[in-house]
């Protein structure tokens, strides 16, 4: 078994950064558990009890990967009441762009109509979106960026084999980002973050022009049983008790185990985001959309510490306490 880091690390308390605002998109498509589980012969009633999905969203023709990133980051923006011109990084948080090239972060800047600005793909999965926000944090502390983009988008649908029970009835699309500025504290707290390459066959496209193939019950077991202690790492990252949490968003992969996973982790006071029932698993993109949904929702309110967790293909995993905006 991996060692997972659980010593608190120290920083600057007078150079941070912060989540300004967020914003997701879903595609207007909305397909329920009936539609794909009759050709597969499994029920409506068995997705939901195996993974908690009721519905979920699926790009049509026109919602490409980027042009999806480039809508949640404009909301953003608004949102934060800046403009395009204010941002010097963004970087997309995706596994499903249709090619290995060009980059989405540069297509996603040019439809902002920010084509200079630095650009850049993190591919670590559904933990992707984590990975981008201490990414950013850390190149904001640095002074190497002021304002940034970190976008989560997927078109997984795009990668699924409608054939396969395991992936056909989990995966959706959508797309979610954050804008993330300079802070006199300390509102993006240190990532916990690594992976698991003897374990990176659990969740993989074996070959390029093929379709994801998943271990559900393997990862399951890797979640449950190893990550609340990451979990409780960022926590202590961030000098905060698991019971001081007022939100837990975790990627949105199977709903029994995100509540297995809060409960393991003792955040009894937080409000744990559920989007996966509506939304399913959109992988990079789960996690600001789910964070989206639990602000628009009322369930968490600005300058509650929300402890945000990606896991997923790598393994890898990342989870950071955040300040919610």
């Amino acid at each position: 078994m991996p060692s997972y880091p659980s010593v608190p690390i120290t920083v600057d308390a007078g150079a941070g950064s912060r989540i300004a605002a967020v914003a997701g998109v879903r595609p207007e498509r909305i397909v329920g558990n009936s539609e794909l589980g009759d050709p597969l012969g499994v029920s409506a009633e068995w997705i939901e009890r195996r993974v908690g999905i009721r519905e979920r969203r699926f790009a049509g023709p026109d919602d490409s990967l980027t042009g999806m990133g480039a809508t949640a980051a404009a909301k953003a923006l608004s949102a934060a009441g800046l403009g395009p011109a204010d941002v010097d990084l963004l970087v997309l948080a995706t596994c499903s762009m249709p090619s290995p090239m060009p980059n989405g972060a540069a297509s996603v800047a040019a439809l902002l109509g920010i084509p200079t600005v630095a650009a850049f793909d993190v591919n670590a999965a559904c933990a992707g979106f984590c990975y981008g926000l201490g990414i950013a944090d850390g190149l904001i502390r640095s002074g190497t960026s002021r304002c940034a983009l970190v976008v989560g988008a997927e078109r997984m649908t795009d990668w699924v084999d409608p054939a396969d029970v395991d992936t056909a009835t989990v995966f959706a699309d959508g797309a979610g980002a954050a804008v993330v500025v300079s802070a006199e504290y300390t509102g993006i707290h240190p990532v916990v973050w690594g992976g698991d390459g003897e374990r990176a066959g659990l969740v993989a496209v074996p070959d390029r022009r093929g379709s994801v193939t998943m271990n559900g019950r393997a990862v399951y077991r890797w979640v449950t049983t190893e990550l609340a202690q990451v979990a409780a790492a960022a926590c202590a990252r961030a000098g905060l008790s698991p019971d001081s949490l007022k939100g837990f968003v975790s990627h949105q992969a199977n709903l029994r185990m995100i509540e297995r996973l809060a409960a393991g982790l003792g955040a009894t006071n937080a409000a744990i985001a559920r989007d996966i029932v509506e939304t399913g698993n959109t992988s990079a993109a789960s996690v600001p959309l789910a964070l989206t949904r639990l602000i628009d929702l009322g369930q968490i309110r600005s300058g509650d510490p929300v402890l945000l967790m990606g896991f997923g293909a790598g393994l890898s995993y990342a989870a950071q306490v955040v300040t919610c905006p």
